[in-house]
């Protein structure tokens, strides 16, 4: 935001005694967190400016397959949408990331993935890969969730979820290979409820 608000991963900020923000003008200034939910590793922080350029949100529920992004000045396309790559190490995690075929390197987090109108639409966050640099897929949080989650930690300080309070598994070809004849269920799609916690 213009008066210094500022979002980044969580994993950037994580354990951090002192943070600094450098701008693209060369200021640079302390930074206090504001909150962070590592269950979506988005972090909010804060410096003491004024009239700051901003990014406008766009809309990655909108975002197309094939459309063009950029994330740090690199341009490439959406390839994925929602995916999951339990990466975040929390049994809360809320992944639902935007693959794109841009190049993000260690560094890039917390950086901006925009639309070709210079819309913010994800928070670059994380490359799966074995070497830990680039080779082929980054993966951003969407602009979604990271818009709920920036409210809440600047409203709240942390961020109001609900839990449905049961153990399920998707019906997939998995399931039905080793539950389907227990269970008698033939057809893919929907969920398994397994359990029901107490009181969920």
């Amino acid at each position: 935001s213009a008066d210094g608000y500022i979002v980044t991963n969580n994993h950037v900020v994580d354990e951090a005694t002192r943070l600094r923000v450098k701008l693209s003008d060369g200021r640079t200034f302390d930074a206090k967190v504001i909150g962070t939910d590592p269950t979506t590793d988005v972090a909010l922080v804060k410096i003491e400016a004024e009239d700051l350029p901003t990014l406008p949100f766009g809309s990655s529920d909108s975002l197309r397959l094939g459309e063009w992004v950029l994330a740090i000045g690199s341009p490439y396309i959406v390839s994925a949408k929602a995916r999951q790559l339990d990466v975040i190490p929390s049994e809360f995690r809320i992944e639902s990331f935007i693959q794109t075929d841009a190049a993000v390197n260690p560094g890039n987090s917390g950086g901006a993935l925009v639309n070709t109108r210079g819309e913010l639409v994800g928070i670059n966050t994380v490359i799966k890969t074995m070497t830990g640099s680039y080779v082929g897929y980054s993966f951003a949080v969407p602009e979604t969730i990271v818009r709920k989650v920036v409210v809440d930690l600047k409203e709240y300080g942390v961020v109001q979820r609900a839990l449905l309070g049961l153990a399920f598994r998707p019906i997939d070809q998995n399931f039905i290979d080793q539950m389907g004849e227990e269970t008698g269920i033939e057809e893919l799609g929907g969920v398994y409820v397994a359990s029901v916690s107490e009181g969920g």
